[in-house]
């Protein structure tokens, strides 16, 4: 996953364009704090459309949305997306068999990790 602040500079527009929409279309205000499943985005040509996974926060909660973009002549197009099987699920707690990898994985990547749990999720 990038977090908010290691976004690549080619996606962050379409990101935050889709923060914007995903927001006006649900009446909410989510903080863009990070992206997932955003590969494909990276190579993808300016016709074609493409998915990015938006990590969402309102101070409350955190989940994943996947959202399809489109270029268009006033800017981009967004459509939501149902999420298939990932190792990040939308609710943002990694599946049983995943998280000893996970934890790995980011202990390798910083000093130490720190789990909230809450209400079952962390």
């Amino acid at each position: 996953m990038q977090l908010q602040e290691e976004i690549p500079e080619q996606l962050r527009p379409q990101a935050e364009a889709a923060l914007a929409w995903f927001n006006q279309t649900h009446d909410h205000a989510f903080e863009l704090t990070g992206l997932v499943d955003y590969e494909q985005a990276l190579n993808a040509e300016p016709a074609n459309a493409y998915e990015l996974g938006l990590v969402l926060c309102d101070g409350e909660i955190c989940m994943r949305e996947q959202v399809r973009i489109e270029h268009s002549e006033s800017g981009y197009e967004f459509s939501s997306v149902a999420a298939g099987q990932s190792d990040i699920p939308p609710m943002l707690d990694p599946p049983q068999h995943i998280r000893r990898a996970w934890l790995d994985k980011a202990l390798k990547k910083h000093e130490f990790v720190l789990l909230l749990f809450y209400r079952g999720l962390w």
